[in-house]
């Protein structure tokens, strides 16, 4: 009986290390395959990040911009143009809104801290007296005629290519027949400076902003850019 069982004994234990190693081989396939199952395809980008604007807040205080992007991480859904804002701009050519103003004076007006210290004034304040004429800085569509209880009585300005926005605040009246939808030339009479809306009453001046606008081409939506650097190119 012992003679017998011998031989078996022989053959059962190479078919269970060969089953052990079969085994072993299986996993690391498994494994392999899994584990790279959900990976990104080579050279894939991050989601787009999305600028995303608020519409002017009536409640805010003077010398807010309308503007406050933030990037939320999520697919763009109405992604900012993709070419260089400044480098588009150099080649606009825009004149100072305000005739004889100097464009020195607006270098760091777009980092100022406003709303005690909380946000940004992404704009440029120009001094000028009351009643000074404010002009269109190029050529252009009047894309909107706004009041609100921070920025008084604006005007939002697309430029010929519907790419950017100006901006122009704290207007004591707009000019006779402005209207939304016009066209205007540079140099055009579009308002006068003035302390309406949240602007300090003995400090006439105009707040001045450019933006970026989104592929929606929507009014109150954009990227804020410094006009300090727009004019310094």
């Amino acid at each position: 009986m012992t003679a017998k069982r011998g031989p078996r004994r022989g053959r059962i234990i190479p078919v269970l290390v060969a089953c052990f190693y079969a085994g072993g081989v299986a996993g690391w396939l498994l494994h392999a395959t899994f584990s790279t199952k959900g990976a990104s395809p080579a050279g894939e980008s991050a989601p787009a990040v999305r600028y995303e604007s608020r519409p002017h807040d009536a409640t805010a205080t003077a010398g807010e911009s309308r503007l406050n992007p933030r990037p939320t991480g999520d697919v763009a859904e109405v992604p900012i143009i993709g070419r260089d804002p400044f480098a588009e701009l150099g080649r606009h050519h825009l004149q100072l809104p305000i005739e004889g103003a100097d464009e020195d004076a607006m270098e760091g007006g777009f980092g100022e801290r406003r709303g005690g210290g909380n946000r940004s004034h992404e704009a440029a304040d120009i001094l000028a007296p009351r009643h000074t004429p404010v002009r269109a800085v190029e050529g252009g569509r009047i894309a909107k005629l706004f009041f609100s209880k921070a920025g008084g009585t604006t005007i939002y300005q697309f430029d010929p290519t519907e790419r950017f926005c100006y901006y122009y605040a704290h207007l004591d009246r707009y000019a006779d027949g402005l209207r939304e939808g016009q066209e205007v030339s540079a140099g055009d009479v579009i308002g006068y400076v003035g302390t309406s809306g949240n602007a300090p009453p003995n400090t006439p001046h105009l707040h001045f902003a450019i933006f970026e606008l989104t592929d929606a081409r929507r009014w109150w939506e954009g990227r804020p850019l410094d006009p300090y650097l727009v004019y310094r190119r």
